[in-house]
């Protein structure tokens, strides 16, 4: 991607406090697109919860500064220390033409602000905190309260990843105004790994292989997905399992798989670029409690899997049921779970839906996705929208109209 010359040069401030998963590979994509279309981007990152992989990327890209402040999780006493860190920041650093937070905590401290000039701040949640179905009514009613006063009040425009994040948005009382809709873009999957990735985990070529790819967090459930091979693993004995992650419940997880008796057939690594293995898969399961928008699942739809995934955001933006895969309830009731793995390994119905995936899987790229963000940073400044976003067929919908 060229730099260009031709257009309004923005200078930004982009801000991160957690490095994986999802957020991280969104805030690395839009950081190199906009630095290489021309932007001054200026990066601030937290050191606390960062991922090397993660840190080498970010000052690979050749920004204007990344800067490390440290931003904890938890709220507590710090806050003020990293808040008055990124105030410096803004200070010292700019003048910005708009900041944008990633996240909740650099959401939050973003958007707290001081009287004095008003510099426009954009907020990407990457999940409310609320969409976990497991938090508490005491829980949702506190978050709920803060992300209605930050959205309403400090934040000129509340970016959502999936229509399901924005209704949801709309739920907790969040001004429809404030809101726009920009879904995540994926490059093209790496190809010509299947056999390789296969052999290195000792499944069969002809195996029927379920894959799982995510953080071994209670938010991705991976638990949920080993009850249910295990319920199958004896009538489809053609059926393995590879687990690509990292988290506090692989331990776990493994033992759920030894006590099983399944360590033949399933298997967990961390080791791999979960992306990489997804070619291997036959079918893409995500079993997570709550998403907005996974980038798993963009990428397994990019490389035209069939999909299983739990009823939770951004599902029915990637999987249309009973078309290009299967939607579960958000349950921790394995059972129909199980049966949707076992409806998928009707080589007929599995090679149905593998073909439709495979149909689809051109409509999500990371292009559609910078075009998207860059139009929305032009329209809240007043500029002039640069000529080649002002083409329809390169512009993702983002903000109510159907996708």
């Amino acid at each position: 991607m060229n730099i260009r010359t031709s257009v309004k040069r923005l200078s930004m401030l982009q801000v991160l406090e957690p490095s994986g998963g999802g957020s991280g590979r969104h805030f690395l994509d839009l950081c190199r697109a906009m630095q290489h279309r021309g932007h001054s981007v200026t990066a601030v990152y937290s050191p606390v919860r960062a991922e090397a992989a993660f840190v080498g990327e970010l000052e690979g890209i050749g920004l204007d500064r990344v800067i490390p402040v440290a931003m904890r999780r938890a709220p507590g006493p710090w806050d003020i220390t990293a808040w008055r860190h990124l105030r410096r920041i803004a200070t010292e650093q700019g003048p910005f033409d708009l900041i944008h937070g990633h996240s909740s905590k650099a959401g939050a401290l973003t958007r707290l602000r001081l009287p004095g000039k008003h510099v426009p701040v954009l907020y990407t949640p990457h999940a409310f905190r609320t969409m976990d179905p497991t938090l508490g009514s005491k829980g949702r009613l506190i978050y709920g309260g803060i992300e209605r006063l930050l959205g309403n009040w400090l934040t000129d425009q509340l970016i959502c990843v999936s229509r399901d994040e924005y209704n949801h948005a709309l739920s907790l009382g969040i001004s429809e105004a404030r809101l726009r809709i920009v879904v995540n873009g994926v490059g093209s999957p790496p190809t010509s790994q299947r056999a390789a990735i296969r052999r290195r985990y000792g499944v069969p070529q002809d195996a029927l292989l379920f894959g799982f790819v995510g953080r071994m967090t209670r938010q991705k459930a991976p638990e949920r997905l080993v009850e249910a091979f295990t319920r199958i693993a004896s009538t489809l004995p053609q059926a393995h399992l590879l687990m690509i992650g990292v988290g506090e419940l692989a331990t776990a997880v493994t033992d759920m798989i030894r006590t099983a008796g399944l360590e033949k057939r399933a298997y967990i690594d961390g080791g791999i670029p979960g992306v990489t293995a997804i070619e291997a898969f036959d079918v893409v399961v995500m079993p997570s409690r709550y998403e907005a928008m996974s980038y798993v699942m963009l990428e397994a739809a990019a490389a035209g899997k069939p999909l299983l995934l739990a009823d939770v955001g951004g599902a029915r933006t990637v999987l249309e049921h009973g078309k290009n895969g299967y939607i579960v309830p958000n349950s921790d009731d394995p059972k129909e779970l199980a049966s949707a793995m076992t409806r998928l390994a009707d080589p007929r119905l599995l090679a149905n839906f593998s073909s439709e995936a495979r149909r689809r899987k051109d409509g999500y790229t990371l292009a559609g996705m910078a075009d998207a963000t860059e139009q929305i940073y032009y329209d809240l400044l007043g500029y002039p929208v640069p000529a080649p976003l002002a083409s329809p067929e390169d512009i993702r919908p983002q903000n109510v109209a159907a996708f």
